[in-house]
């Protein structure tokens, strides 16, 4: 699931500067960390290469695009038909991400839609789906905490060498 290589210290130091200015340049990155040129272009060809960095598209809000209506469909699903369901689900457009669970139930849908009637909509494609259940929609009304991920970064920027693990 995650990339072979665990960041370290210089690594974490680099991702809070490309965090801080995501377009900056090579040079400027270097600049900015004290690090050598090629110590940043070799780190950032090995996060390319390893695919330890998220796509861009993370970034585009649904809302700018004409979906600000936010909801999660925990969903139940005949676990012979998961992969199936999985299939189905990655070709209906406001289905922004998929996560499998374990516990009270099998997968959590995180939907956009452009209103109510838009989320009924696809509520029901959800649940037309062969090996579907039952699902259960949450409303997202506001956010509490945001993704974020610049916390663990920097708890491994400066973390003391001894304490890596």
């Amino acid at each position: 699931m995650g990339t072979p290589y665990r960041a370290d210290a210089v690594d974490a130091t680099l991702l809070l500067a490309m965090n801080r200015a995501p377009d900056a340049t090579t040079v400027a990155l270097a600049e900015t960390t004290g690090l050598a040129r090629n110590t940043v272009r070799a780190r950032q060809q090995r996060y390319a290469h390893e695919m330890s960095l998220r796509s861009f598209e993370r970034r585009i809000d649904p809302a700018f695009l004409g979906y600000p209506l936010r909801a999660f469909v925990v969903t139940t699903v005949k676990q012979r038909k998961l992969a199936a369901v999985g299939q189905s689900l990655s070709e209906i457009p406001e289905v922004l991400e998929v996560q499998g669970l374990s516990g009270v139930a099998d997968l959590l849908i995180q939907v956009a839609a452009r209103d109510a009637d838009d989320l009924y909509r696809i509520a029901g494609v959800i649940l037309n789906i062969d090996g579907v259940k039952r699902t259960n929609t949450g409303l997202v009304m506001r956010d509490l905490v945001s993704y974020r991920i610049t916390p663990l970064v920097e708890r491994v920027a400066y973390r003391p060498a001894s304490a890596a693990r």
